[in-house]
């Protein structure tokens, strides 16, 4: 009696029964690894791939960094001497924005002196001798015009100054034409002018002489008959016609002039 083989019976019979329904599901999970095994082939091929590229760039692109990083530092240290210059030049424009203002208010002051000045030349005209007045026509008819510009109203200011001074350190002699008085038109004279001072005038063949000098009307002319052959013969020592010698002539050491 061999009662224990039905069991083994049993088992090959179960195990027929099993076999068929394992065998699909393992096909299953043998074809997702192997789909996964290729995705991750294909991933590590694209890794490798893009590794090798990134390699093959990293030093240009770090070549470009470094190039970048250079000219930013380049640009950092201009900016830097930039703002230095700048505010160096700011402090350039404020020095001079200051002079010019102090220049323009010692402008402003200037011409102010210039003007009372070009006021007190104008003034001194009529005391001048007749002859430097004339001389000096065109530098008065100048100062005299409100559109002139400063620098012209001091050329004009200083010629008619420096002509003034030089006429006065030298004593001037030649006929001249005047108006005197008592004289019914004007006659060709001979005058002599002691700098700024005074002069004498003589008509020769009337046996005339005038003083003149700068008066409260300005410059006068006063007859003086009595000091003709004197004033005549200063004229011929002043112009080399005499030998030098003292001569008394009519002269004043004040005046009303004011």
């Amino acid at each position: 009696m061999n009662v224990p083989a039905r069991p083994r019976v049993l088992w090959l019979a179960v195990s027929c029964f099993i076999l068929p329904v394992a065998l699909p599901a393992a096909d299953d999970a043998v074809e997702k690894v192997s789909k996964l095994a290729n995705e991750w082939v294909k991933t590590r091929a694209e890794t490798v791939r893009l590794e090798t590229e990134w390699n093959s760039h990293r030093a240009l692109m770090q070549s470009m960094v470094d190039a970048l990083d250079q000219r930013s530092r380049i640009i950092q240290e201009k900016m830097e001497h930039l703002k230095a210059k700048t505010a160096e030049d700011r402090g350039e424009l404020d020095s001079l924005g200051k002079k010019n203002d102090l220049a323009s208010s010692g402008l402003v002051a200037a011409e102010a002196r210039l003007k009372e000045t070009a006021q007190g030349v104008i003034a001194l005209r009529p005391l001048l001798p007749p002859r430097l007045s004339a001389a000096l026509d065109l530098p008065y008819k100048s100062i005299t015009d409100p559109a002139l510009s400063v620098s012209d109203r001091m050329q004009h200011t200083m010629t008619i100054l420096n002509r003034c001074m030089q006429f006065n350190r030298v004593i001037t002699a030649s006929e001249e034409v005047l108006t005197l008085p008592g004289e019914a038109a004007p006659k060709s004279l001979e005058v002599i002018y002691w700098g700024l001072s005074h002069g004498y005038a003589l008509d020769r063949a009337a046996n005339k002489a005038w003083y003149g000098s700068p008066g409260p009307q300005g410059w006068q002319w006063e007859a003086r008959p009595e000091a003709a052959v004197e004033v005549a013969r200063l004229i011929a020592i002043a112009t080399d016609r005499a030998d030098p010698d003292f001569i008394v002539v009519p002269a004043k050491l004040s005046h009303a002039a004011k």
